[in-house]
């Protein structure tokens, strides 16, 4: 790890580690588990168990990061089907964070096909096998998302794992994620950690059907959902509460924007903090007090 001063490893409850970005102020992972939450809230959530019995499976990693969600993917699509295909394409601006990820350390929780195919795409940004073809895309996602898109890639399963959209708004705007779902397959899944109303407010806007990843057996009091899953079809995904509902009538559910597709951060926030200032809509604070939500 020597040679990546900045991304010191931090252990998590479940045993793996994650880093803490300077930059944006948070951890890439939920201090409960790293590993845990690759699988949970992407890989599980987008269905990969069953979507192992089809020849081919494409995914694509928005924000690759430590590359975590991908190894979680091919983890579970190989685990139930080796002769699986797997495509997938991975988004990242900064390349000294999947390079610092393939320390032994880190790597080592991972079976040993995953664990090569995390060297090279951090290394070269490619890696091509019998049975996986990955591309790493280096640069704002914002700008590699659009040359995706005229490609015509389609994606079973999307992961949309940024930083938080306080932290990070230019990739949870409306105008981000209608690039995000036209390179959505129709039967496919959009699955990201937040349950952010604004988040969830700009994914039907871009035309998609919104669900719940549901609490699991241990959380903490004040929780009440895993994230968001999105598709084009409602019947596959696990419905909203009344309250979570409620929360989309808020005006914790006015959306980024970012009309360039190239505005700074501070730009989309003020320009978010306008259009909630000026909303008819709930205050949070009042439906905070109605459900008891911390």
């Amino acid at each position: 790890m020597s040679s990546f001063p900045s991304w010191t490893p931090q252990l998590t409850d479940d045993g793996s580690f994650t880093f803490f970005s300077e930059e944006f102020g948070e951890t890439f992972h939920s201090r409960y588990g790293a590993r845990q939450e690759a699988f949970q809230k992407f890989a599980q959530a987008t269905d990969l168990k069953q979507r192992s019995q089809q020849k081919s499976v494409k995914l694509l990693d928005v924000c690759y990061g430590l590359g975590y969600n991908t190894a979680a993917a091919l983890e579970t699509l190989w685990v139930e089907n080796p002769g699986c295909f797997v495509e997938i394409v991975g988004l990242e601006l900064d390349a000294t964070i999947p390079r610092a990820a393939i320390a032994p350390d880190l790597l080592k929780g991972w079976s040993n096909p995953v664990q090569d195919a995390l060297r090279s795409i951090a290394t070269t940004h490619r890696y091509t096998t019998p049975r996986l073809d990955a591309t790493l895309l280096m640069g704002d996602a914002r700008q590699t998302i659009q040359h995706l898109c005229h490609s015509g890639f389609q994606a079973d399963a999307i992961f949309l794992d940024p930083f938080s959209p306080r932290r990070c708004p230019q990739l949870w705007t409306v105008e981000f994620f209608r690039f995000i779902s036209r390179c959505l397959a129709p039967m496919g899944k959009l699955t990201t950690y937040s349950r952010s109303a604004s988040v969830r407010s700009a994914l039907l806007e871009v035309g998609l059907c919104i669900g719940t990843i549901p609490l699991g057996e241990v959380h903490l009091p004040h929780e009440w959902s895993q994230g968001t899953v999105a598709a084009f079809h409602s019947e596959l995904l696990h419905p909203l509460s009344q309250m979570e509902q409620e929360h989309l009538r808020t005006r914790a559910a006015v959306p980024y924007r970012d009309p360039t597709l190239c505005d700074p951060p501070q730009l989309i926030l003020e320009r978010h903090q306008k259009e909630q200032n000026h909303s008819c809509l709930e205050s949070t604070s009042s439906w905070r007090r109605r459900w008891g939500v911390r």
